[in-house]
């Protein structure tokens, strides 16, 4: 399985973004047909960031999540289904053993959540030593169990506000993580006052810049931080359209940047008039290209071959960009 070179260290990591682009504005970067350039440093290696876009493939090893309906909960076919991942060109893997579908009101126990996820990282591990696989999780106990099993990456989706003991371990631990943004807890999501939609991106760059300010001033280095809108978490439908129309301007804040759109409801609402739990693979194709062309530096997809042929093309026209006579 292809898996990709480990690169040069980023530059000075004490400063908002990096040596490659000192103004992430959307205009200076993307009329000169490229993303920040990061080297995003994990536990034991480091991904370059920015030259091409980066596929996270999602393994959900749940009952009940919105998207898989509990196809992977059994260790053997989530191994399976995540070396087959690996051979459709996924460059992470995502493993996740607890839903945060809109409306869940029951949190799945630190040993639960262990059982579900350290089987398939282990597996994963010993038939590919090579993979790099991320933790879904926002409990530090599950995380830290998972770093130790092999895992290079934290995802936390509560970008660790659900845990106070997160930020301890990532600080102690050195890994890669990706910090999202979301707005309360599931089953709170479906009760939330509506935002209009010109304060949905000020509020999510807002809570963005605390969120990594509280990260660097705990102890985790700027170059292992990946940033996360959080599409759908906490977010109305519509909400989420003003958010994937302003990506770029998520650049400002000086770190790379996680879209995470797949199979998403507000994406069927939009592509079909039905308020369904999943999404049109081609609607999830939209807003993947959609996010590559103002700059996510990873996609967060279950379906990784027809994300990643949408990526190929989607960074093909980034690229072109400098060639608009608009950059002169």
């Amino acid at each position: 399985m292809e898996r990709r070179k480990e690169r040069k260290k980023q530059g000075d990591s004490t400063q908002r973004g990096n040596e490659h682009c000192a103004d992430c504005s959307a205009d200076a970067v993307y009329n000169r047909g490229m993303r920040p350039i990061f080297e995003w440093k994990l536990r034991s290696r480091s991904l370059r960031l920015g030259e091409r876009t980066l596929i996270m493939g999602v393994i959900n090893v749940t009952p009940d999540s919105f998207s898989d309906g509990g196809e992977f909960l059994d260790c053997g076919l989530a191994v399976e289904h995540a070396l087959e991942l690996l051979e459709e060109g996924a460059d992470i893997l995502d493993v996740g053993g607890e839903s945060t579908r809109p409306g869940k009101k029951d949190p799945v126990s630190v040993e639960e959540e262990k059982r579900r996820v350290l089987p398939v990282i282990e597996g994963i591990l010993r038939q590919a030593p090579k993979a790099i696989v991320s933790i879904d999780t926002y409990k530090a106990e599950t995380a830290g169990a998972a770093l130790a099993a092999g895992t290079e990456i934290v995802n936390d989706v509560s970008g660790f506000s659900w845990d106070e003991g997160m930020l301890v371990l990532l600080a102690a631990q050195h890994c890669g993580c990706v910090l999202m943004h979301t707005r309360g807890h599931p089953e709170e999501w479906p009760n939330q006052p509506p935002l209009q939609q010109d304060e949905v991106v000020p509020k999510v760059l807002r809570e963005l810049q605390r969120l990594s300010d509280r990260a660097v001033g705990g102890g985790i280095a700027r170059e292992r931080i990946v940033l996360d809108p959080g599409f759908g978490f906490g977010k109305r439908l519509d909400e989420n359209f003003p958010v994937l129309a302003c990506f770029g301007e998520l650049h400002r804040l000086g770190f790379p940047l996680l879209s995470g759109t797949s199979r998403k409801s507000f994406i069927g609402k939009a592509a079909t008039g039905s308020r369904t739990l999943s999404a049109p693979l081609a609607g999830t194709l939209a807003t993947v290209t959609a996010a590559i062309l103002q700059g996510a530096h990873i996609v967060r997809v279950h379906d990784v071959r027809p994300a990643l042929e949408a990526a190929k093309v989607a960074d093909t026209i980034l690229h072109a960009q400098k060639n608009c006579p608009s950059s002169a």
